[in-house]
């Protein structure tokens, strides 16, 4: 399992290529060999290809374009094709945004599965993977119904993974090494990202091995299940520097033998 940075960490030097290019140094030199794609600028393929060579890093996955993905599935194959990237990842479900999914949530499941699975298959016979990721709202009860259920019952393992955040199942209640066990198979990329509790309740993102998660049973069960590449994410550092925050997490991961 490698260990790689989720760059929506430092998403705000990420606005320009020429900032794209400085960051994939920096994440280069805290020692990361992989990056995950998501919340930069526009860039090129063959672009992004070659300063990731020149970095020394891959990018096995993106979070892309949500709606470009199901209205423009043969473009995103191809883009991530001229890209070098297996997995098309998506941040969320499409429509959670909309003010009427208050009103009738299941008509936007319905949907999110009429308009994604012919989409997934798309990837699956172009040779690339559909990965979808959680937050903890798929596990909130709506009209009797689980969301997270709902993506199991309609998209096969076949079709579409889930790049499952830690983080979200343990705001959703669950626990991150059994929600690893149920998705054995589909989780090829995982967000590795810590829950510090502040002293008045409120969660907060934190460097991995700096808050409440057992990342000595997550690692021993990411290593178990075959997980390819262990992605630290943290949404906001708080004012702290994110590339320190990263590191961080990174010498916490090294110190129990990742690399």
């Amino acid at each position: 399992m490698k260990i790689g940075a989720q760059l929506y960490t430092v998403t705000k030097f990420c606005q320009t290529t020429e900032d794209i290019a400085e960051t994939l140094k920096k994440v280069a030199d805290i020692g990361y060999t992989s990056v995950q794609l998501s919340g930069l600028c526009g860039y090129e393929p063959e672009w992004m290809a070659e300063e990731l060579k020149k970095n020394g890093l891959e990018a096995p996955i993106t979070h892309f374009d949500t709606n470009k993905v199901a209205d423009s599935t043969e473009e995103v194959i191809d883009f991530h094709k001229r890209l070098g990237t297996k997995y098309i990842g998506i941040g969320g479900m499409r429509g959670l945004w909309d003010p009427k999914y208050k009103e009738t949530p299941i008509d936007f499941w319905e949907k999110f599965a009429k308009d994604y699975v012919p989409a997934a298959q798309k990837i699956k016979d172009a040779g690339l993977y559909f990965m979808y990721h959680n937050h903890h709202y798929e596990f909130m009860d709506v009209e009797g119904r689980i969301l997270y259920d709902y993506l199991l019952e309609n998209f096969p393992a076949d079709i579409m993974g889930f790049t499952a955040d830690l983080y979200w199942f343990k705001e959703a209640g669950k626990d991150p090494v059994e929600m690893l066990n149920e998705l054995k198979g589909r989780t090829p990329v995982v967000h590795y990202k810590d829950m510090a509790i502040m002293p008045d309740g409120e969660h907060r993102y934190a460097p991995v091995g700096s808050g409440i998660l057992d990342w000595d049973a997550i690692i021993e069960v990411s290593l178990k299940n075959g997980i390819d590449y262990a992605m630290v994410e943290q949404d906001n550092c708080y004012g702290e520097d994110p590339f320190v925050c990263l590191k961080k997490s990174y010498d916490f991961l090294t110190s129990k033998g990742l690399k």
